[in-house]
């Protein structure tokens, strides 16, 4: 069971809107008649083809007869009153559903039918429906255009003067592009009020200094607002200098947005005077609220439409030319600029202002989400994508509420502009620290860092790495590659900056001859051209500028890392080699960054005269992590977006039922037996080493002769419900020769382990090759991840594991086969045949569209995967079931 089956989903309409879907039943009787009732003839007559007085009562009869197998009837509403009206019934015999939606007068054109069926349609899925079907008046556009616009496979078959549309429910790439795509008009529309208010009123601002509400109305107010602002305050005509009203039912406008910093106890009752004034937006700054009053302020602003930001958080900016709104409660106002900051810790947030501030790159829109009860880091990408100034997206989120939406979001968004964020919480106290901040969940680091990836967000592990990457991406052009050339006045900082290189994965290589001799051509004697590049302590500003010229210019490297340190010779002959690199002879195709020892600031955009600006850190560290983070970008950018494959001979019904019937038999889920196992793995085409079951000694010597013929080399393997790790328990026998040596095995295996054996597993004794692991895990936040890596009894040992979200694309498994240390195993490595690729990749696709046909798969290890030139096959796989309700993360619907 999915979505709004559930309960009530709330979702934004076109405009930006707030309605709840939910179901509909015999209460709903008067309603639905009062619907049609309320219908234009003209929009009767294109819903039932007639006009006739009986026609909204059989409608509101037919939801009265409740809920009944196959028929499923959804309402959305608004303020309490009916706007539109879905159902499906499945025809006799069939897994197409006739459907029917009506719009209620008035609410037209706004997105009321088209998100009425995105959550009919998840509601059929979960059913088993596999289309819907209608029939409308050919003239009837308009529904006709929101079958067409759904985004799912639609046929018409006309005949006469009526249409018959049959719209497949599979949901593919095309639907949830469309899906994606309505969902991005309505949440930028419904944050407009927020990040754009024409009237702010602030409620909570105190009379005497110092209180959190009247800081933020002095930023606004000092900020140069360009709308109308107003306190809320029962005693007070004015509030430093803001004219003040005792209620925001009084104010002379309706607040686009209300500030909220009054004590957690009374957060709800204000949320919900606000709702009933009309406010579209709220910004709750007060912190400490307890469940309940959590729960009241969300249902408040969930009932009256309101979008909200917080609670516990710094505040929100945007300066905009026509909006120059600063309520915050930070020192400083935030300056203009082209960079988007969203965080979920107000200090976090305020290190990131100033620090952005040093380096002279202004802020588009700065959001404190607090802990995040509704606006997201996901809304503020799509807001960034749509806004027109923002270039730079800047992120420290320490939980996801939907990661799945968000990775497809973010995958979208930084294909326009670099996504920074902070990886927070990688150790295990840190993990416990965010969720105890944020009342999240914490996830894995390897689960987030797949996310990352695969979603092409810039990673960085501390606040001073995320600055130095976004200084150098705000700066630079993106390097082609990973080839860095490094120049320096002095050879000890160059060897220092050259490891720095090394160790962030980037590569300095030996210069060609021919390049060689034009960069001596332009130094002076003693340099050393090889690379690093030592210009010696005495080359001259004119000299630098042509040797970096030259190394920007030429193929051979796709970046400069210059290092500079203060010198006695620079300073009596008055030469500034720091403006070698700011004064370039004309604009260069690679990027240059300077690394200065003596700098006292950690990074600094230093101007340069062409009107750009060029990175310079005190580290050579930090210049080469913010280096490798722009070539990694440069990287993903290159690289055009993977594809799910289809898949043949998968059997995804089989493998519910097989499912369906393990959770019957064990309603609190368990490992898989064998044959069990088998048969699931079966459904999806996973090789398997052939095998037998056998229940005791005789069993198994025939099992063997069976599997081998006489004298074949044979594995025992023990089993046991619970029964993990085989080899620990030394619970199995290896290369068994004859009848004798599998009935001495057994014996041992019935001696040490008694009753507790259920049986054996008997399987051939595999082909040598690489012993790998690949495996699933289910995470309640992020879905299923996929895990790859070197495999045996070292596996935990030496942890050789890369992990991507699935489903995974054909970029996604390259990057699993290659990004483990053990690859080059993988490759022909010394020599050695490489193992059948193809038959790793259909294997990690099948696991990955398993994981993602199956929600109630909580973990499988395969372990270990053999793979050899001949091919690939599991020898050893455990399973474990859970009973969970799927969750479609792509429906439509807020926090």
């Amino acid at each position: 069971m999915t979505g709004i089956r559930q309960v009530p989903a709330h979702a934004l309409l076109t405009d930006g809107t707030t309605v709840r879907i939910r179901r509909a039943g015999p209460a709903d009787q008067e309603e639905v008649q009062r619907l049609y009732e309320e219908m234009s003839p003209q929009n009767l007559r294109m819903r039932f083809f007639c006009v006739s007085p009986a026609s909204a009562r059989q409608a509101g009869e037919r939801v009265a007869r409740g809920e009944r197998p196959g028929y499923r009837a959804l309402a959305a509403e608004c303020d309490g009153r009916l706007v539109g009206l879905a159902e499906y019934e499945v025809l006799p015999g069939s897994s197409t559903a006739e459907i029917s939606v009506a719009v209620a007068d008035g609410w037209h054109h706004r997105g009321v039918a088209t998100l009425l069926l995105e959550h009919l349609a998840d509601a059929a899925r979960a059913a088993g429906v596999t289309a819907f079907s209608a029939d409308s008046l050919a003239e009837n556009r308009d529904v006709l255009k929101v079958f067409h616009d759904l985004g799912l496979r639609v046929t018409r078959r006309f005949d006469g003067p009526e249409v018959h549309c049959l719209v497949g429910l599979t949901e593919d790439e095309a639907y949830l592009s469309a899906v994606e795509s309505r969902g991005r008009l309505a949440d930028v529309a419904s944050l407009r009020p927020l990040l754009r208010p024409g009237t702010v009123a602030v409620i909570g601002a105190g009379r005497t200094p110092g209180s959190v509400g009247r800081a933020i109305l002095r930023n606004i107010h000092n900020g140069s607002y360009a709308g109308r602002l107003y306190a809320v305050h029962p005693d007070a005509d004015a509030i430093a200098g803001v004219h003040a009203r005792p209620s925001v039912a009084g104010l002379p406008q309706v607040p686009d947005l209300a500030v909220i910093a009054v004590p957690a106890a009374a957060v709800a009752e204000v949320a919900e005077e606000c709702g009933r004034a009309g406010v579209h937006a709220l910004l709750v700054v007060s912190a400490g609220l307890d469940m309940h009053q959590s729960g009241a302020l969300l249902d408040a602003c969930r009932r009256h439409g309101m979008r909200l930001v917080g609670p516990n958080c710094l505040g929100l900016a945007n300066t905009e030319d026509a909006v120059h709104l600063d309520a915050t409660f930070a020192a400083r106002h935030p300056g203009p600029g082209t960079a988007g900051l969203a965080v979920q810790s107000g200090g976090v947030g305020i290190a990131l202002l100033d620090g952005l501030a040093r380096l002279g790159i202004g802020v588009s829109s700065f959001v404190s989400l607090g802990d995040k009860y509704d606006v997201s880091g996901n809304d503020m990408l799509q807001w960034w994508e749509s806004d027109g100034r923002t270039d730079l997206a800047l992120l420290h989120l320490e939980s996801f509420g939907n990661p799945r939406a968000f990775s497809r979001t973010a995958r979208r968004v930084a294909r326009s502009m670099p996504v920074l964020t902070v990886d927070v919480g990688r150790s295990e106290a840190g993990r416990r620290a965010a969720a105890s901040h944020t009342a999240a969940a914490a996830t894995p680091a390897m689960t987030r860092q797949a996310l990352f990836t695969q979603a092409g967000i810039t990673a960085t592990r501390t606040i001073g790495e995320l600055l130095d990457t976004a200084a150098l991406l705000h700066a630079q052009p993106l390097p082609h590659g990973t080839k860095v050339a490094v120049v320096s006045n002095a050879a000890g900082v160059g060897v220092l900056a050259a490891d720095a290189c090394a160790d962030a994965g980037l590569v300095v290589p030996r210069l060609a001859a021919d390049l060689v001799d034009e960069l001596l051509a332009v130094l002076p004697d003693g340099a050393v051209a090889n690379n690093p590049v030592d210009v010696t302590a005495t080359v001259g500003e004119k000299q630098l500028r042509a040797c970096i010229d030259r190394l920007a210019r030429h193929g051979a490297v796709d970046a400069v890392l210059v290092s500079l340190v203060p010198t006695a010779v620079a300073a009596a002959t008055g030469e500034d080699l720091v403006r070698a690199m700011t004064s370039p002879p004309g604009p260069l195709a690679r990027p240059v960054a300077a690394v200065l020892p003596a700098q006292p600031a950690r990074v600094e955009l230093l101007p340069t005269t062409d009107g750009g600006t060029l990175p310079a850190y005190s580290d050579a560290a930090d210049a080469a992590r913010a280096l490798a983070h722009a070539a990694a970008r440069a990287d993903w950018l290159g690289r055009l977006p993977g594809a799910v494959p289809e898949l043949p001979d998968v059997e995804t019904g089989r493998a519910r039922s097989v499912t369906a019937a393990f959770l019957e038999e064990n309603p609190e889920g368990g490992w898989l037996d064998p044959r069990t196992t088998a048969a699931l793995l079966s459904c999806y085409g996973i090789p398997q080493v052939p095998w037998a079951w056998a229940r005791d000694e005789e069993e198994a010597v025939a099992a063997a002769e069976r599997l081998t013929g006489p004298g074949g080399r044979v594995v025992m393997k023990a089993y046991w419900p619970g029964l993990l790790h085989k080899s620990e328990q030394r619970a199995l026998h290896l290369d068994l020769h004859n009848a004798s040596q599998v009935r001495a095995a057994h014996r041992d295996l019935v001696t040490r382990f008694g009753d507790r054996m259920t049986g054996v597993v008997v399987q051939p004794l595999a082909e040598r090759g690489t012993e790998l692991f690949a495996g699933v895990v289910q995470d309640e936040v992020f879905g299923p991840l996929v895990v790859f890596g070197l495999g045996g009894t070292v596996t935990e040992l030496l942890t050789d594991h890369a992990a991507r979200l699935a489903p995974l694309t054909d970029l996604d498994v390259h990057d699993l086969l290659t990004s483990p240390r053990c690859s080059p195993l993988l490759f022909g490595y010394a020599g050695s045949p490489a193992a059948d690729l193809g038959g790793l990749e259909q294997l990690l696709h099948r696991l990955s569209r398993m994981a993602s046909d199956l929600p109630e798969l909580a973990e499988a290890d395969l372990n270990p995967v053999m793979a050899g030139p001949r091919g690939v096959t599991t020898l050893d796989v455990r399973v474990r079931l859970a009973p969970r309700h799927p969750r479609d993360p792509y429906l439509r619907r807020l926090r």
